[in-house]
């Protein structure tokens, strides 16, 4: 055998690759052969980081410096605050540079801020609004030093087709005000909400004809919203920063399912033995980030082995993963 029909199994093998924080081997990024592999995380030896978006802990009603304590101490590479989160803690003393600060310490990528506005309403006043929390919300962002923010669409009950170069022109001038600021607002899919289409999110991004157009994406979402996974064939991943991974049950009727149905990647319906090298393949090589609002969860395990589980259960479908293609 020569060395370039060597697996990457047995090239991990002979290199003697550590265990990955959570005691699980880590994934190679292997879902092609012959593919080489991106920028690898320093943690686990893939192109993936680990993240957790504080959703999957807000029960716990902690206060955002002990959240972030805890990812880190969970084994997380990166985190997802909520702006009201960040607020709260600003308005009890602290500072968004501080609080930053913090985040760098324990070696966590803020990967993404979880923000709410009217930007895309179409009444004119209610649209100006939204914009400047918008603007308000990158700033804060930006001084966190995080690069991107959540953009959900907020102040429209249903997505009109005919509408669509208009949604796009209002996409474009949030992303407009992002680039003086130096924060990347990211156009949010959610399957029960106006904005369910991978198709129309597509259309929007791509009409806004800026280099800064992304999307923010969510295994629970794309089947809650009726979306093919064969879809994301179509999506550039490489300009992806961070996708949401969870699973959900199929004995709910999907379109009944609500974000406290999500539960950990693996004990659910999501193929991912599909999914994941499609995204792999189109080139993401961002983060993963846990997003769950379980209740049953919160009411049943502590912060810390929720936080624990959560880690746990997302290398492990990674780490399936890389076992089935190696």
């Amino acid at each position: 055998m020569s060395k370039s029909e060597v697996t990457r199994r047995e090239m991990l093998h002979t290199s003697g690759i550590a265990l990955a924080a959570s005691g699980l081997m880590a994934m190679a990024p292997i879902f092609s052969k012959g593919q080489q592999p991106a920028v690898v995380s320093e943690k686990r030896n893939h192109p993936f980081r680990l993240s957790l978006n504080t959703s999957t802990i807000r029960g716990y009603q902690l206060p955002v410096e002990e959240q972030v304590d805890l990812c880190a101490a969970a084994g997380f590479d990166g985190i997802e605050l909520w702006v009201s989160d960040v607020e709260a803690y600003i308005k009890r003393g602290g500072t968004a540079e501080a609080l930053g600060h913090r985040i760098k310490q324990h070696g966590l990528v803020l990967e993404n801020m979880i923000s709410f506005s009217t930007w895309i309403a179409d009444d004119p006043a209610r649209r100006a609004e939204g914009i400047q929390k918008m603007r308000q919300d990158m700033e804060l962002t930006a001084h966190l030093g995080g690069g991107h923010i959540a953009a959900p669409v907020q102040g429209v009950s249903v997505i009109e087709k005919h509408q669509l170069p208009t949604y796009s022109e209002r996409y474009r001038a949030i992303l407009e005000e992002g680039v003086q600021i130096g924060v990347i607002p990211v156009l949010e899919l959610w399957g029960g909400g106006a904005l369910n289409q991978l198709s129309d999110t597509i259309a929007i991004t791509t009409g806004a004809a800026h280099r800064k157009a992304s999307m923010l994406l969510d295994f629970y979402h794309l089947y809650r919203g009726g979306n093919s996974f064969d879809s994301l064939w179509q999506i550039n991943g490489g300009i992806l920063p961070v996708f949401h991974i969870n699973d959900y049950p199929t004995s709910i009727p999907r379109e009944e399912l609500k974000d406290a149905d999500r539960v950990f990647p693996g004990d659910g319906s999501c193929p991912f033995d599909k999914v994941l090298p499609i995204l792999y393949e189109t080139g993401f090589h961002g983060a993963f980030s846990i997003e769950l609002f379980n209740e049953i969860y919160w009411n049943s395990m502590d912060v810390t082995t929720l936080l624990k589980k959560s880690c746990q259960k997302t290398a492990a479908t990674l780490t399936n993963l890389y076992d089935a293609h190696a």
